[in-house]
């Protein structure tokens, strides 16, 4: 009796280290489909791993009044970082991606189509995005090990064991000459205890698209 309970003890934890080596996030890359991949450098001011890449020019972003946010692509090169997601689910995250961004941006920015001076032109690339895993995204959030885990984790809002997350680029330029002024690729998920994004597929993915957008707005202020 205890042989077959030590047995399927070990059986679950290999299936759940098979899921886990299935469900494992990957790390942004320079994707060779985005213009501004030429001058994008190693982040090192960045600590949190959300931001790799980045570029930036000094800029005065007060100066700045409107904004053209430009409609989201949906990024379809070799090295995009999708996995098996299916096309409907993209399109989804790149209509939600074009509705969050678009409405924090509202708050600091008059949303324009005309390029002119004072106007910045926003370009937003989804890249890749994992999808959460039915059941034992939320499961982990509960059990012993997966619980202390991400509780470290969550304190240093840093991404869950198993979990959804949405990688994307985002390139600035001044509208009026097409200047790049800013450019980043950038990982974002859901804190792990945000219960809420461990539920429905694309959840995790939604929630660090608004984490995304609200970063966005911060650093253009």
């Amino acid at each position: 009796m205890r042989t077959n309970t030590s047995v399927k003890r070990l059986g679950f934890v290999a299936l759940l280290c098979a899921l886990l080596t299935a469900c494992a996030s990957s790390d942004p890359v320079k994707y060779t489909g985005i213009d501004s991949t030429r001058v994008l450098a190693n982040n090192v001011d960045d600590s949190t791993g959300r931001v790799p890449f980045s570029y930036s020019l000094p800029v005065d972003w007060s100066s700045y009044r409107a904004a053209i946010v430009a409609p989201v692509v949906i990024y379809r090169g070799a090295d995009h970082q999708f996995g098996d997601m299916s096309e409907s689910d993209k399109s989804a995250l790149a209509s939600y991606m074009q509705q969050k961004f678009t409405e924090e941006l509202r708050s600091r920015f008059t949303l324009s189509d005309t390029p002119r001076s004072n106007t910045l032109l926003i370009k937003l690339t989804l890249t890749g995005a994992n999808t959460n895993t039915a059941v034992l995204s939320t499961f982990t959030r509960f059990d012993i090990g997966g619980g202390l885990y991400n509780a470290v984790q969550n304190a240093r809002d840093r991404e869950a064991l198993i979990g959804g997350s949405v990688i994307y680029s985002v390139e600035v330029y001044d509208a009026n000459d097409q200047r790049l002024l800013k450019a980043f690729i950038t990982k974002q998920y859901p804190k792990p205890w945000d219960i809420g994004a461990s539920m429905g597929a694309l959840s995790a993915s939604k929630a660090g698209l608004e984490k995304g957008a609200k970063a966005l707005l911060t650093q253009l202020r």
